[in-house]
């Protein structure tokens, strides 16, 4: 017989406000976890536990929660966690995904589908996971559960079914109907239910249901379509075992109910979270053999093999310093144990074992195959880390979906004291959320990230959990310049101050290049009026005049720099006053010749509803893009890709979200330089 495991993970995702983290702490305090139930306007729950998420009352990085109840006599533990549905932290989903077994999409009863709703479906689909979708808030008022349920057969395909109808909504949400048992499960005020037949007013649309289900799920089921078609009825436990294979295969999606106010229905959740997630245990786990461009290998988990462990997550804590999320990919991980970083090479040794719930730590003697866990002070493995037993060669976990930064700021130091310390906490940063990336440009600091508050949150940590303060502001845009038309100039330095003077004189002629050339250095000296010796010390003082910047005060591009004559000194010349001859003459031609603003330009690709191309169009327009193409994705979709000057996009992202009601995927990168329009 196969072994099985106890455990599951499961993360909560979907949009903001959907109520992932209120359920979360219904099904804690359900299971015994924790004595009472924290409320997101409170500050008080185990998800939202930073400062940052307090603050804002909403998730911004992933939580994990563990607990154990027992379910038919048998002990059962989940490890759930908790997402962010904020479109700036959608790094968090896609790391919560790559090791969850399966996917709770949360749908609020009052709000049903939303752009929200669509994005965090797309990430599970691109994941590969299994879901079930969890409509909570049916308590609330305008709950409408079979409203809900038609917008998410609408927009996700037939493949949604319900396992459970609510039997009164709003204030009257009390009880279930189990539309596998036909039973209606009543729920008294702490939570617990009791099974009752059916209300006569139910019976009909329950039964019609219950047949369409079972119909479904059997006709996966050879054996089990062969007795139902001879007239035998499956059990509900036949057909949740069914079912779950159905899952496992992603070929149905079922839809389940609750409050996590009042706790209705959120036992059944947990039973059914629980029950319906694949094993972790026969489930393969991709990796990247040699590295990013490593061959894909699959690895089987093996409860008796070696030990593999997936850093998944790393997060500065104030009190403890780094600790590490991980997930045991096969094996045993117990504390002491001598592991490898694949990825950066470091020796690590495991310090004492905890699960986390929320900011809790619950001490462990051991995490076993499938199971999530964490460790604190691991030294040299960031996000995305794979640990073996033994130094085995380079390899990392499978890549993430690429997350492109389209918001930026750039950073100052509050004191020279912060000044210090940026680098190092700007690299905890980044080794902890992988969708922030660094920029370094000329004397600027560039911080980007997925939008306004991602950045904003990432600077409020580095200032609460590293100590280092800094001001923020639009990032500059990095504007260019090249020469307007060809030009000849001299360069001349002769200095003389007793003993050994300075003294160079080059003769150079400057051309623009076409745009994006870059620059070019010619040797046209002829009669050795300039010794060879120098030739690269003229070139260096070239380079160096066109980085210092033009007449309009930005780096010069797209030049080609030609030495055609000069004069020297065997006492005198030297690689410096060459160097700096040239650098003289190469800003007198740049002053002689005027020269054009060049500002850099960025493909933008844009995914929007069909509605709603018409509104970004314009926008684009208005904002001097250029669109090169429009076309229909597989889903019904409008993908329009142009190029949009840098200098238009700096709160692009937070626009089109309003434009678009949040609907819209953009990425940007960059892509050239052009002149300005108002250039000459």
């Amino acid at each position: 017989m196969a072994r099985s495991s106890a455990h599951r993970t499961i993360a909560l995702v979907g949009g903001p406000g959907s109520g992932k983290t209120t359920l979360l702490e219904a099904m804690l305090f359900r299971a015994g976890a924790i004595s009472r139930r924290g409320a997101v306007e409170q500050g008080t729950t185990v998800g939202d536990h930073d400062p940052e998420e307090i603050a804002r009352g909403t998730t911004l990085t992933i939580s994990l929660a563990s607990l154990t109840w027992t379910d038919d006599g048998a002990e059962r533990a989940l490890t759930l966690i908790d997402t962010p549905g904020h479109p700036d932290f959608v790094g968090g989903l896609d790391t919560a995904l790559a090791v969850a077994d399966a996917a709770a999409i949360v749908v609020s009863a009052v709000d049903g589908v939303t752009a929200g709703t669509r994005a965090a479906w797309a990430a599970v689909e691109q994941a590969g996971v299994p879901r079930v979708v969890v409509v909570t808030q049916e308590d609330r008022a305008r709950a409408d559960f079979r409203s809900v349920l038609a917008g998410l057969q609408a927009e996700f395909g037939a493949h949604v079914w319900p396992l459970e109808l609510p039997l009164g909504e709003e204030q009257g949400f009390r009880a279930i109907a189990d539309v596998l048992s036909e039973r209606a499960l009543v729920y008294d005020q702490d939570g617990r239910h009791h099974d009752e037949p059916l209300p006569s007013e139910a019976e009909a649309e329950e039964h019609t249901l219950h047949r369409d289900v079972t119909e479904e799920i059997v006709s996966h089921d050879d054996a089990q379509l062969e007795a139902y078609l001879d007239g035998t009825e499956p059990t509900a436990a036949d057909l949740e075992r069914t079912l779950a294979h159905e899952v496992a295969a992603r070929e149905t999606v079922p839809v389940v109910l609750c409050s996590g106010t009042t706790g209705t229905g959120v036992d059944r959740v947990l039973d059914l979270l629980w029950g319906l997630a694949p094993d972790p245990l026969a489930r393969d786990t991709k990796i990247l053999m040699g590295g990013d461009g490593g061959r894909e290998h699959a690895v089987s988990p093996n409860p008796d093999g070696e030990p593999l462990v997936h850093v998944f997550r790393t997060v500065a804590d104030p009190f403890v310093g780094q600790i590490a999320m991980l997930k045991v990919l096969s094996g045993v991980l117990r504390p002491s144990e001598r592991l490898y970083n694949a990825t950066t090479g470091a020796e690590e040794r495991m310090p004492a074992l905890f699960r986390l719930r929320g900011a809790e730590h619950l001490p462990v003697d051991a995490l076993r195959t499938g199971e999530v866990g964490a460790v604190a002070k691991l030294s040299g493995s960031p996000s995305g880390s794979l640990l073996w037993s033994r130094a085995q060669g380079a390899a990392r976990p499978a890549r993430l979906p690429e997350r492109h930064p389209v918001y930026a700021v750039s950073l100052t130091p509050a004191s020279q004291s912060d000044d210090a310390k940026l680098s190092t906490a700007l690299a905890r940063l980044v080794a902890e959320d992988q969708t922030l990336v660094i920029d370094r440009a000329g004397g600027d600091t560039v911080l980007r990230g997925l939008g306004d508050t991602h950045v904003a949150v990432a600077i409020e940590r580095m200032a609460r959990v590293l100590g280092v303060h800094v001001t923020s502001a639009p990032a500059p845009v990095a504007y260019r310049e090249t020469i307007a038309k060809p030009a000849r100039a001299e360069g001349r330095l002769k200095k003389q101050s007793g003993g050994h003077g300075q003294f160079a004189v080059v003769q150079l002629r400057l051309e623009p290049l076409p745009l994006g050339s870059g620059f070019e250095f010619v040797d046209a000296v002829v009669g050795g009026s300039v010794p060879r010796t120098y030739i690269p010390a003229v070139e260096r003082g070239a380079r160096d005049a066109l980085a210092s910047g033009g007449p309009q005060g930005h780096p010069v591009v797209d030049v080609r720099v030609e030495l055609y004559d000069g004069k020297s000194h065997s006492v005198d010349s030297s690689e410096m006053a060459f160097r700096t001859a040239a650098s003289l003459g190469v800003k007198a031609a740049l002053v002689e010749a005027g020269t054009v603003l060049l500002e850099p330009v960025s493909a933008v690709t844009i995914t929007v509803p069909a509605a709603l191309q018409g509104p970004v169009l314009t926008d684009l327009s208005s904002r001097r893009g250029h669109v090169h193409a429009t076309e229909s994705t597989d889903d019904g979709r409008t993908r329009i890709i142009a190029r949009v000057p840098e200098a238009e996009l700096g709160r692009y992202v937070l626009e089109l979200r309003s434009l678009t009601g949040g609907e819209a995927e953009l990425t940007i990168a960059p892509d050239r330089y052009e002149a300005a329009p108002h250039s000459a």
